[in-house]
């Protein structure tokens, strides 16, 4: 069976030795009082959180899978509920929420940390008050005064949970084709009626009430994304003391049945004629749910480092254990039948290629969280703006990057345990099913690379990835003078030149041709998401080197510059490759007529 032990030791290295976060969030007056202490703490008993009670139910949730009886109620998994009532007597639910709505005001980076635990313990459960937290997001963002007072209380504190209802059928990407209906009331609401697949957490036991944001339009909205508008639909509409009222007609129709994340129930949801309040203006419902899906494409990515963070713990512990044949430079366990099979070179390039992966995906991740708390909270407007850009960038990338690579990771662990992983006892082919929806929803990888290049990075004339670009170039600069650091800052050096080059080229092409631009995008996000890591493998290689240079003896620093080594040797060279696709342009993908295939 496989296990799960919280990686705090690199996450202490990454948020106070890389990004020395305690000094980052004083600079921020609602973070002034924040300590590596308070931080620490956080993590400790979050991990054990994560470890004792979460993990312990995700074999189980997967084998058991969520049930629908006839009127419509789903259970979840056995100890489901019981863990999200201890999550919420615990106060992990409003980590991270503003204090005005009974949140704790933690910054986002270290509620980011906890949240990459919740999914290696357990990715199925952590949907639920994942999806919760993106509710929160857009109605605090957009709801009025009366929404807000009514539900954001309740959402912080994990009484009620959120939903996000955008997917049709005939509505998946092109959310312009959606039929959902919402007709005015007399009382200032508004009648929902239509149909929602995938919709995760959709239905369940675990909160006394569910809160679901609808995508529908008022029957004068014009067509397409134009004419789309948010409204908050309650499975009970609370009374007027607050509380759960009368039932909602919007009813859980069916749970698909998928390839993973068993324990969450993904739900076709039923709405006939429910009541619903719209959030934000008329027409204008994208805008407000796009706060919601972009908080849910940085969970996305935080799913996969969990994932492969915990897959990559148990292909390692086999690697150790298993005994098969004996290395090619010799025996090296000689008292043995075999030798534990992490001497053999390629076993070694799977455990290598995970850690790799794992670890810049965690520096990644946590510098952009901390980049949201500068734009959310810094006292300088500019600031806040740059970050916000950056943020604005880097989060297709996030999403979709590090899901192909935690993708990559499990399926390397279980190729690790050979015929093994490939068996249910493992664990290994759970974290491989699961891993795999993390590259299809909230925006396909492919809908993440056309909103990297298509809106991100040519509309603006590459502003925003020019002040990445500065961040990599400080970075650079700061090692000018150290000749040992230019194994990792000379790579990094020619890519972000060659990304320049690049983005200029596809920029020209495509304003002459518009396919120039999609069929470019998916390798470019990659070779973006390679600069993203050779900028966070450098500058983790800088901090470690400078320890062993002082002379310490922590094997953790070795290890993490041979780590850093493997990358630059073994998958940054990717980048060549991918940037040969981009320049191929789109006459090899366009030219053969559609009946030809």
């Amino acid at each position: 069976m496989p296990h799960y032990t919280p990686p705090l030791r690199d996450m202490r290295f990454v948020l106070h030795e890389l990004l020395d976060a305690e000094t980052s969030l004083r600079k921020l007056p609602s973070h002034a009082d924040i300590d590596r202490a308070t931080i620490d703490a956080v993590l400790e008993e979050g991990g054990r959180f994560c470890a004792d009670v979460l993990f312990p139910l995700n074999a189980s949730g997967d084998q058991e899978g969520c049930k629908r009886a006839a009127d419509g109620s789903v259970t979840t998994p056995k100890g489901f509920k019981e863990a999200y009532r201890q999550f919420v007597d615990s106060g992990w639910a409003s980590l991270g929420a503003d204090p005005e709505f009974g949140g704790q005001g933690l910054p986002h980076v270290v509620d980011s940390a906890f949240r990459e635990m919740m999914n290696s313990a357990n990715q199925a459960w952590t949907m639920y008050p994942g999806l919760t937290h993106g509710a929160y997001n857009a109605l605090k963002a957009f709801g009025t005064p009366q929404l807000k007072a009514l539900y954001l209380p309740k959402l912080v504190s994990g009484e009620w949970t959120g939903t996000m209802c955008l997917t049709e059928a005939q509505a998946g990407t092109d959310l312009g084709l959606l039929k959902t209906r919402a007709v005015p009331n007399a009382d200032g609401s508004y009648a929902i009626t239509g149909t929602k697949i995938f919709i995760s957490s959709g239905e369940h036991d675990m909160s006394q009430n569910i809160i679901h944001l609808v995508l529908a339009r008022l029957p004068d909205a014009p067509a397409g994304t134009r004419g789309i508008s948010l409204f908050v639909v309650p499975k009970f509409v609370p009374g007027a003391d607050g509380k759960p009222g009368e039932r909602n007609a919007v009813v859980c129709a069916s749970i698909e049945h998928k390839m993973g994340i068993h324990g969450n129930a993904t739900c076709v949801i039923n709405l006939d004629g429910a009541h619903g309040w719209m959030v934000g203006e008329p027409n204008r419902g994208l805008n407000a749910m796009f706060v919601m899906m972009n908080s849910a494409r940085l969970g996305v990515g935080m799913q996969s480092l969990g994932l492969a963070e915990v897959a990559y713990q148990n292909s390692l512990a086999y690697a150790k254990e298993r005994l098969q044949g004996r290395s090619v430079s010799g025996p090296k366990a000689a008292d043995k039948a075999a030798d534990p099979i992490i001497f053999h070179p390629d076993v070694r390039r799977m455990l290598l290629t995970q850690k790799a992966y794992v670890e810049a995906a965690r520096a990644f991740t946590y510098w952009a969280g901390l980049a949201i708390d500068r734009e959310h909270k810094h006292p300088s407007e500019k600031v806040r703006a740059d970050n916000a850009d950056l943020v604005a960038l880097l989060t297709p990338v996030i999403k979709g990057f590090i899901t192909d690579n935690g993708y990559e990771s499990t399926t390397l662990a279980m190729q690790v345990f050979g015929g093994h992983g490939y068996i249910v006892e493992s664990g290994m082919e759970q974290y491989v099913r699961d891993a795999r929806i993390n590259m299809i929803y909230e925006g396909t990888n492919t809908v993440q690379a056309l909103d990297l290049l298509a809106r991100k990075v040519l509309p603006d004339g590459g502003a925003k990835l020019m002040k990445f670009g500065k961040v990599i170039r400080e970075l650079i600069e700061g090692h000018a003078g150290n000749a040992a650091m230019k194994e990792f800052t000379g790579p990094l050096a020619t890519l972000l030149a060659q990304v320049q080059k690049a983005t200029a080229e596809i920029g020209a092409k495509a304003m002459k041709d518009p396919d120039e631009a999609a069929a470019a995008a998916v390798p470019y996000l990659r070779v973006i998401g390679h600069l993203v890591f050779s900028f966070s493998w450098c500058h983790a290689a800088g901090v470690a080197m400078k320890q062993v240079d002082s002379g310490s003896n922590d094997p953790f620093y070795k290890a993490k510059l041979s780590t850093a080594r493997f990358y630059f040797a073994k998958l940054y060279p990717e980048t060549e490759a991918l940037l040969s696709q981009v320049r191929a342009g789109a006459t090899p993908l366009m030219e053969l007529d559609a009946q030809a295939f």
